[in-house]
């Protein structure tokens, strides 16, 4: 009876580890909506609402700590009709582009994410706050424009299961350029690094599968 009741614990506490088991690495797919603010778009940036997808590495430092790195293609248009300024020359504009947008991003969780071990106070849902660096490559009209990113933003992750995990990411991504729409100085103000810039947003939704189990030799996986 004794020997039967050791292996029944032993089959516990494995079955315990198990569920607890933490992973490096995460990767998934995300899909969503993108927007734009630029020269014929001053106030919504979901005016001419496009579509985004793309690919995405998470690095899970912790429980609070992880760090993307992202591929994510995005359609964004707009059209001048629905401004009130009128530009200098007195014409209207419009524009269809397609934004091609790789890099990566540090992510922070407001609760420790995951679940298992009652002692860590792990959470199956948290909110999270991301700042990153990127670069943009444009196409719009036959023509190619390339532009460093700062996106910036707020989500949702979810464990929907161990390994798999669902989430929500709202960004905005400040350009250092002005040719993502085709369009530049349309108020013959000169474009600078900073100043005159456009932006974009992607709101997307995202599924990941985590793998790469931590190493447990020193039994310390923080």
């Amino acid at each position: 009876m004794k020997r039967t009741f050791a292996i029944l614990m032993m089959i516990v506490v494995f079955a315990v580890n198990t569920m607890a088991q933490d992973y490096r690495f995460e990767i998934g797919a995300a899909l969503g909506t993108s927007g734009y603010l630029g020269d014929v778009n001053r106030g919504n940036f979901l005016r001419n609402p496009g579509v985004s997808g793309g690919a995405l590495f998470r690095f899970i430092k912790d429980y609070r700590w992880a760090f993307k790195g992202s591929l994510n293609v995005a359609t964004i248009s707009g059209n001048s009709t629905a401004e009130k300024s009128v530009f200098v020359d007195g014409r209207t504009y419009e524009f269809k582009s397609t934004l091609f947008d790789l890099g990566g991003q540090a992510e922070f969780n407001f609760f420790n994410f995951g679940i298992g071990s009652k002692y860590k106070n792990l959470k199956r849902l948290t909110p999270y706050l991301t700042l990153g660096l990127g670069v943009t490559m444009a196409s719009c009209s036959g023509s190619t424009a390339v532009a460093m990113n700062l996106p910036m933003g707020v989500g949702v992750k979810y464990k929907l299961k161990e390994r798999l995990n669902l989430g929500a990411e709202f960004t905005m991504r400040k350009c250092f350029g002005d040719k993502i729409d085709g369009l530049s100085d349309l108020n013959g103000i000169k474009s600078s690094f900073a100043k005159n810039t456009d932006w974009y947003s992607l709101i997307q939704v995202s599924v990941t599968y985590e793998f790469g189990k931590r190493c447990r030799v020193c039994h310390y996986v923080d």
